[in-house]
């Protein structure tokens, strides 16, 4: 074994779990507080355009040009008292990850004098390079304009000094260049198509929406054994090695005790996660050694997924305080289990109504069966589309 591995074992072992304290003893007290929620609304924006917004967001009403610059003064504020100095349009390319272009609030004023801005226009649609990015053959590189367009359903977060608004890529001809775009269209066709179905049981004017719960698995490796793979650094997955001679053969790592220095990372995280108004609610080991999960409670499905990119985001820079690598790869090592991201999807209505829960009257339950046969037929007629979905490069090495 190279000096090199023994050094890094050696220092793997002498790092010390790094101590964090709690924002608050109360996780209510802080949760949520770098979000534009509806709190925040609430102190910065009026009534008539708080109502706007959520008719916006709930219903996909228009926002008119006045609304939108409420909105704008109302967020650039807030922003300002919370320390932020630029803003960006937060999107999710065709890369598996976001992509963010930071701009300052300075715009320059009279004679050597400048002032902070934040518009509607420049808030609700800003245009920007679309030609480095993946757009799946749509288009010619020299084809260059993409724009990015405001999400009002997903609220504006803060990440150190900068206002991050979700939004969809598109191009000039309104083809999508992202992931958002699409889940979007398709939360529309979905709750259209169970909207329809809902009257045949005499419920009309309830919206449907489409919910999530995804579970987060993911393997820890320590920075200094991690920098000697450079297989790990350029692939995120060892292509050479040998099994341990103990991984999982005595299943005896799911669910066990969690090691001190990996408990302190997750708690940091969460710590992290709660600010940004993602609700973290399960953690634990998972089957292979140095392999764990994170779970939220679901969500709106497109609240969802931004929350889900962001967690990822924030795992990659919590882990470096802790002096870990994360590996988001689905199968990053050979001989034990991958890591999946479990997607717990279902549909109810905004009324409560759980339309894949077995109902308590026969009616009830008939309406149970019929979304149930409806979904499994889709499943079965479009399963290569469901497949494409899900079918990467690192998912189809992992199964």
């Amino acid at each position: 074994m190279p000096s090199s591995r023994f050094r890094a074992v050696d220092e793997a072992f002498r790092k010390m779990p790094v101590h964090v304290d709690a924002p608050a003893a109360v996780t209510s007290d802080y949760y949520g507080c770098n979000v534009f929620n509806r709190k925040a609304m609430r102190q910065y924006l009026s009534e008539d355009t708080r109502r706007k917004i959520y008719e916006s967001s709930e219903q996909g009403k228009t926002l008119d040009r006045d609304t939108a610059e409420d909105v704008a003064a109302g967020l650039k504020k807030w922003a300002m008292e919370m320390g932020a100095t630029h803003y960006t349009h937060w999107f999710q390319p065709l890369t598996g990850g976001t992509a963010e272009k930071h701009v300052s609030f300075i715009e320059p004023f009279g004679k050597g004098e400048a002032i902070e801005e934040l518009t509607g226009k420049l808030l609700c649609q800003q245009e920007s390079d679309a030609s480095s990015f993946p757009n799946g053959g749509l288009r010619n590189t020299f084809e260059a304009r993409g724009y990015t367009a405001w999400d009002p359903s997903s609220p504006a977060f803060i990440i150190a000094d900068t206002l991050c608004i979700p939004t969809i890529f598109i191009s000039y001809n309104g083809e999508a260049l992202d992931y958002k775009a699409p889940l979007l269209r398709s939360e529309i066709a979905v709750g259209k198509a169970a909207e329809d179905l809902l009257e045949y049981f005499g419920i009309k004017d309830d919206r449907v929406v489409s919910y999530l719960g995804w579970e987060q698995e993911y393997f820890l490796v320590d920075s200094a054994l991690y920098s000697l793979r450079p297989d790990l650094i350029m692939v995120d997955r060892t292509l050479i090695g040998h099994n341990a001679a103990r991984n999982q053969q005595l299943e005896d790592h799911y669910l066990g005790s969690i090691p001190e220095r990996v408990l302190a990372f997750m708690r940091d995280l969460e710590f992290e996660c709660y600010k940004l108004g993602i609700p973290i609610k399960a953690r634990h080991n998972e089957v292979a050694p140095n392999q764990f999960e994170i779970a939220p409670v679901f969500e709106a499905a497109n609240l969802a997924n931004d929350h889900n990119l962001l967690l990822m985001a924030m795992m990659k820079k919590v882990s470096e305080r802790h002096g870990f690598k994360v590996l988001f790869h689905e199968k990053p090592f050979a001989g034990v289990n991958g890591s999946g991201k479990h997607c717990n999807w279902s549909i109810g209505t905004v009324s409560g109504i759980g339309l894949f829960t077995p109902g308590k009257t026969d009616s009830e339950n008939l309406m149970f069966l019929m979304f149930v046969a409806n979904v499994l037929k889709a499943v079965y007629d479009h399963n290569a589309l469901l497949k494409a979905s899900v079918l990467t490069a690192t998912n189809a090495h992992r199964l």
